[in-house]
């Protein structure tokens, strides 16, 4: 029986992780601008594409609010696997070579098949994710709301205790989503490992260093909120800024020397 090539050559175990203090978010951020800075239009154009589908979404959603809340949440979902080309363009950086567009496309056109299942799945479950927003509205949503500013103030005055659980499981599906994602595709991007392997070196990132994640999803979650309040604008800059700076999580904190690079790669 003929075995995927990835599969057959990806080593049994993930990748030892190590340690870093809280402050190396601000080193991350600051990587992550100069890697933007030096890449230029390449990195723009990742965030003029963001910014464009999440205002297609937000037109879209606005016409029946309730999933408004669903499809934001659902975007950390699949936020890592878009920014495929920027950890492309970053990889390329660290060889010393002036990156371009076409660099991020081929990073998407020789994506191995475990990178396609992710993105498949973190789709599927973004969609699900959606679906399960909506029904949490119709069952356990009371009042009779109009406007987002009637569900905000819902929330904070009326919200019942079945509706709260909710939104504390809501937070926790969240919480799962970012520690399954966190460097699971960069590894998946620079090295050929099995998707397995990749989410569980992604859950041990996260477990082994959890005051520094929790500060780098807090920075994820400000620059989101920040984009959000911006009427989207914000992506343009903030979504490459966030990409190229994950990349550098990964770097970090994943020892991958020992694995052996992804096809294609330099």
């Amino acid at each position: 029986m003929n075995q995927d090539p990835d599969i057959a050559k990806a080593p049994s175990e993930p990748p030892p992780i190590r340690r870093a203090p809280p402050a190396a978010v601000l080193r991350w951020i600051r990587l992550g601008w100069n890697d933007l800075r030096r890449s230029g239009w390449p990195s723009l154009l990742h965030g003029l594409i963001v910014t464009i589908a999440s205002l297609v979404i937000v037109e879209i959603t606005l016409l029946f609010w309730p999933l408004l809340p669903g499809a934001v949440s659902g975007f950390l979902f699949i936020g890592p696997i878009l920014a495929t080309g920027l950890y492309a363009l970053s990889k390329k950086l660290e060889s010393g070579e002036r990156p371009q567009v076409k660099d991020a496309v081929d990073s998407w056109r020789r994506g191995c098949r475990c990178l396609f299942y992710l993105g498949l799945l973190l789709i599927l479950a973004a969609t699900l994710w959606v679906g399960i927003t909506k029904l949490i509205f119709y069952f356990f949503v009371e009042a009779e709301i109009d406007r987002p500013l009637d569900f905000l103030y819902y929330v904070v005055l009326q919200g019942n205790d079945t509706f709260m659980e909710w939104t504390i499981l809501a937070g926790m599906v969240i919480a799962l989503a970012y520690s399954l994602t966190v460097v699971s595709v960069q590894l998946l991007v620079d090295r050929d490992v099995t998707t397995k392997q990749a989410l569980i070196t992604s859950l041990r990132t996260v477990s082994e260093n959890p005051v520094t994640m929790f500060a780098w999803a807090l920075f994820l979650l400000l620059a989101t909120t920040l984009s959000i309040a911006t009427f989207m604008l914000g992506f343009l800059l903030l979504y490459p800024l966030m990409g190229h700076a994950s990349w550098h999580v990964y770097r970090d904190l994943v020892d991958a020397d020992d694995l052996p690079k992804r096809s294609g790669s330099e």
